[in-house]
């Protein structure tokens, strides 16, 4: 699955969706970034070099801030723009794409700017292109932050309006029925081994050119350049998901242009997790989050009528799934479109209501509601075709980034005996990454993740039962960048905790985007309200 920080699409997404994983970092070894300002022919690295000559040209280049296109659903006095980068940045002057930008301006004065801060939701695949709107449209949490900072966001290479790939026909790939993710027989594992293979082969046929290039160290030197293009010295970044990961890749890359980052529910970047075992990970904690949800609904009886004790809510569970294998539901929901549907509330607390009205409305014997909600709409053609894109992405990221297993015999071994005690998740994120088995063109070794001179404090906030990014990450990324805080949200698992409302986080988020400081120690939060029916 994979850490996407937004509603994870039909195939399964969101570093732990009904299928999805976590993405990788490129290069062979880490690569040391050039200080800023140094002269582009003393550095050795051929990608370094690349990424200094890049975003001195787009120091001088600017950004030619206009009115967005209308369909990008963007309000004035929100700006769109273009940064280009090379597709190679071992060959700077070679072939060129450009990355769709976007800005809002401080609030504040002039005296209170202290620049841009660049936003990513994570993926891969999610665009950043909505973050501006945290500005225009008045979000509470974001008040003391936008007056002080310009609010920016960009759609990575590969996504939304930058050189998009993809892999099959979008509305081939919304198509429902899918089969069941769990396996029955081992006719049905040889069934799903076959369309993760076509669909790593239509990945190369449809997007090849662009694959070898499709990792996260290029997508943190996109990063270093869309800074330069913004006339920022230094660059101050908000990460959520696979958005830390670019996080921490760039502050290994790039730690002496570094002002200030925010880490927010955090891919583990230890090389040994990217991204195989990080996905295997992610099957146990989404189990954990199962849990604690059908607990609040069995609690929450009273409202939704599913059982009153966490057995009688998953047994309910159980029959469900059992009724939309045998028929699915509507004719188009069987269990997999049960799993992209069910895990957004695993994965956000903002969901818990959502889901647990639909499936009440359900099992009341309104059919249609639960199709409505989880059956693909074969009209939304710009939809299906953002959701094949974002896919698409996350499974070039992820298996660009770091090599895969080749074996079967490990895949099957693996995820056999999770799926016996973690049922929820693990069959379908193990098809959803499956074609990294048989992928056709280059897998990069992980950068290391770690200290460089120069970086600076980097706040790092974590829920204490993340499903999609296992608390294990944060603590992770905390050794690794030293002078770094841990802001732990205890007891709470939603996905993306600098998003909700726990003054505990939310000020000590400000303080730090807002004056540099962080506390003298790590600290621990109580977690954010409970949601109430």
């Amino acid at each position: 699955m994979s850490p996407r920080g937004k509603r994870p699409t039909r195939r399964a997404t969101a570093f732990g969706s009904a299928g999805a994983l976590v993405s990788a970092a490129l290069i062979a070894g880490a690569v040391t970034a050039p200080p800023a300002g140094a002269d582009a022919r003393t550095v050795k690295d051929p990608e370094a070099r690349g990424v200094a000559v890049a975003a001195a040209r787009a120091a001088k280049k600017g950004i030619d801030w206009q009115d967005c296109p209308k369909d990008w659903g963007l309000e004035k006095p929100i700006q769109c723009g273009w940064v280009t980068v090379p597709l190679d940045y071992a060959k700077p002057y070679g072939k060129q794409i450009k990355l769709a930008v976007d800005r809002v301006g401080n609030t504040g004065t002039a005296s209170e700017r202290q620049g841009a801060l660049v936003y990513n939701p994570g993926g891969p695949g999610g665009s950043g292109l909505r973050f501006p709107r945290r500005v225009t449209t008045k979000n509470p949490l974001w008040v003391n932050t936008s007056k002080a900072y310009d609010f920016v966001g960009f759609d990575p290479r590969g996504v939304g309006h930058s050189a998009p790939i993809s892999c099959i026909d979008p509305q081939e790939f919304v198509k429902a029925p899918k089969m069941d993710p769990v396996p029955d027989s081992e006719a049905d594992k040889r069934a799903q081994r076959k369309i993760a293979a076509e669909y790593a082969d239509g990945c190369k046929e449809r997007s090849g050119a662009m694959l070898p290039h499709m990792t996260t160290p290029n997508t943190a030197r996109d990063l270093d350049v869309i800074r330069a293009a913004l006339g920022e010295k230094k660059l101050n970044f908000l990460g959520v998901s696979y958005g830390t990961y670019i996080a921490a890749v760039y502050g290994t890359l790039f730690p002496g242009h570094v002002r200030r980052m925010v880490a927010d529910s955090v891919v583990n970047p230890s090389r040994e997790k990217i991204w195989y075992q990080a996905n295997l990970d992610q099957d146990v904690a989404f189990e954990g989050r199962w849990k604690d949800w059908i607990t609040w609904v069995a609690q929450n009886d009273a409202t939704f009528h599913l059982g009153d004790t966490p057995a009688e809510v998953q047994a309910e569970w159980s029959e469900l799934r059992a009724t939309a294998k045998k028929d699915p539901i509507g004719g188009l929901v069987g269990p997999a479109e049960l799993i992209s549907f069910f895990q957004s509330a695993p994965y956000y607390d903002s969901s818990w209501v959502p889901t647990a009205t639909v499936w009440s409305e359900y099992a009341a014997g309104d059919t249609q509601a639960l199709v409505d909600a989880a059956a693909p709409d074969l009209t939304d053609t710009a939809g299906n075709a953002a959701s094949e894109n974002g896919t698409a992405v996350y499974t070039a990221v992820e298996c660009a980034d770091a090599r895969w297993p080749t074996s079967w015999k490990t895949w099957d071994r693996d995820n056999t005996r999770l799926h016996a005690d973690y049922p929820f998740m693990t069959w379908a994120n193990a098809w959803l990454n499956l074609p990294c088995a048989t992928w056709r063109s280059k897998q990069h070794t992980p950068v290391e993740v770690r200290t460089e001179k120069g970086l600076p404090p980097v706040l790092i906030v974590q829920a204490e039962r993340d499903a999609a990014t296992p608390y294990e990450g944060g603590v992770e990324l905390h050794k690794r960048f030293k002078g770094s805080r841990l802001i732990t949200e205890k007891d709470a698992g939603s996905h993306g905790v600098t998003g909700l409302t726990n003054p505990c986080v939310n000020d000590r988020v400000d303080t730090y985007l807002l004056t540099g400081k962080v506390d003298k120690a790590d600290v621990t939060c109580a977690p954010h309200a409970t949601p109430k029916p």
